[in-house]
């Protein structure tokens, strides 16, 4: 069962970086946990977070991958749309194929309306130009027209899968901005939540100090004094 987030993890990780958040990650070990090759499609107006809904592509196979499986409500592309919960993000494992779309406009228009709180995929996307102009969260290789059943057979919904080189497994917390996706263990998103929130607050400080003219030594990282300035600030605010 998906571990429920905590409401101020929520609002947290919908206004920190992915950057913070690796950066939060990385004092804990995980150094694989930010996607490559995969990038917003459109634009935010927070962060997109949420729960992982994934969703296995293996290579297709022209015996069993033909137009007429869509007719098949229990096709498993189109069962995952029709069941990711509201609030959860699809994931799509594409083995970074980029030469077919994963999904389209239709596809996105469902999960938007259905409440899902976004969609990120290895692979690419066709009707690249609409999607792009939607109010709902994408992240993609980039846009291919071709249509998927070209390369890919979707096998499993909510097992674990690879995205962008990374591991994600069900319930795992997705995070996408600006620079891309990153994913983070369900029982670690409390603790790396306030955390980099509270190194956002920091840097916020620290960003003032460097426009007004201080040097990076004894600021970017900050030394007692500055944290000692900080502090202050702080509690000013």
């Amino acid at each position: 069962m998906t571990q429920e987030m905590k409401p101020e993890t929520l609002e947290h990780l919908r206004h920190i970086s992915t950057a913070t958040l690796t950066t939060a990650m990385f004092k804990r070990g995980f150094r694989n946990i930010f996607m490559q090759g995969v990038r917003l499609l459109g634009r935010l107006e927070a962060n997109m977070v949420g729960p992982a809904t994934t969703l296995r592509y293996i290579p297709a196979r022209e015996d069993l991958d033909h137009i007429g499986v869509f007719a098949d409500p229990a096709h498993p592309q189109r069962r995952a749309v029709e069941t990711a919960k509201a609030g959860h993000v699809l994931v799509m494992d594409c083995r970074g194929n980029t030469s077919v779309a994963s999904g389209g406009e239709i596809l996105m228009t469902r999960l938007k309306v259905r409440g899902a709180a976004g969609m990120v995929t290895d692979g690419c996307l066709r009707d690249s130009g609409p999607i792009a102009k939607m109010e709902f969260p994408t992240f993609c290789a980039g846009p291919s027209a071709p249509l998927n059943l070209i390369a890919h057979h979707a096998v499993e919904i909510d097992g674990p899968i690879g995205c962008g080189g990374v591991a994600v497994f069900p319930g795992d917390i997705i995070v996408g901005d600006c620079d891309g996706v990153v994913v983070l263990p369900a029982a670690l998103a409390d603790e790396v939540a306030a955390e980099a929130a509270a190194q956002e607050h920091m840097e916020a400080f620290l960003l003032t100090r460097i426009e007004a003219g201080a040097s990076l030594r004894g600021t970017y990282p900050p030394d007692d004094a500055t944290r000692a300035a900080y502090e202050a600030w702080k509690a000013k605010s």
